[in-house]
């Protein structure tokens, strides 16, 4: 049964073409393939040291998730900080985390596992799995748990790797349209145009891309109803 709904997981996680679908059905999987899970989400760990869930399947993850956060404690934030798998079996008689075990009890939860999911020039990610189940997460939910996140690193690889490419080809797209709008608008060459936004883009300290759409902006914006400037 839990090899079907591994084997069914990878499947879908190959069939998503962006990053946003990928992480929704990661954690979705997740919560179907791990034994015990009642909640799933996935967090990131800015280079600024902030920390974001990008995913959940509940409010639960929220509700969770922030108290790590707020704590700088727990197994989301030590998973992703140590480069490992956290297992939590019983919140009960964790002694790590004191202040977020105990007030993770309080509200509802009673065990909890967090795994290192990715690590890139943006920051770190790491996979967090809530149960609400006494005896919820057993050590066969820690393996899956780890063998799971291993196939979701892949799927978020290839998921980013295709949004950074459709990212630049719409950056490319929209440096071409400004070259035309001000070969058009100061009859200058093709050479020209694109030096230009070149040079204004580092003397202005700002990504030529971000030039480029401004350009296009307010030419847009100078359109009258007859599409004339």
């Amino acid at each position: 049964m839990l090899a079907e709904a591994f084997a069914h997981a990878a499947r879908r996680l190959t069939e998503m073409s962006s990053l946003e679908e990928t992480l929704t059905e990661i954690v979705r999987s997740a919560r179907l393939s791990v034994p015990g899970a009642d909640h799933v989400g996935v967090t990131a760990s800015h280079r600024d040291g902030r920390f974001e869930t990008l995913a959940a399947t509940s409010d639960r993850v929220h509700e969770f998730d922030a108290l790590q956060y707020a704590l700088g404690e727990g197994p989301c934030v030590h998973a992703i900080e140590a480069h490992t798998i956290v297992h939590v079996p019983d919140v009960r008689r964790e002694k790590r985390w004191p202040a977020y075990t105990a007030e993770a009890r309080r509200r509802g939860l009673r065990a909890q596992i967090g795994v290192r999911l990715y690590d890139d020039r943006h920051g770190s990610g790491g996979l967090n799995i809530y149960s609400e189940q006494e005896d919820g997460l057993d050590a066969s939910s820690a393996q899956a748990a780890d063998l799971f996140a291993a196939h979701a690193a892949l799927a978020m690889g290839k998921a980013r790797a295709i949004d950074q490419l459709q990212e630049g080809l719409r950056s490319r797209q929209r440096i071409g349209v400004a070259v035309g709008i001000l070969m058009q608008r100061y009859s200058m060459p093709e050479e020209s145009a694109f030096a230009f936004l070149v040079r204004a883009s580092s003397h202005g300290n700002v990504k030529l891309r971000d030039v480029a759409s401004e350009v296009v902006r307010e030419f847009e914006q100078g359109l009258d109803g007859t599409g004339s400037v």
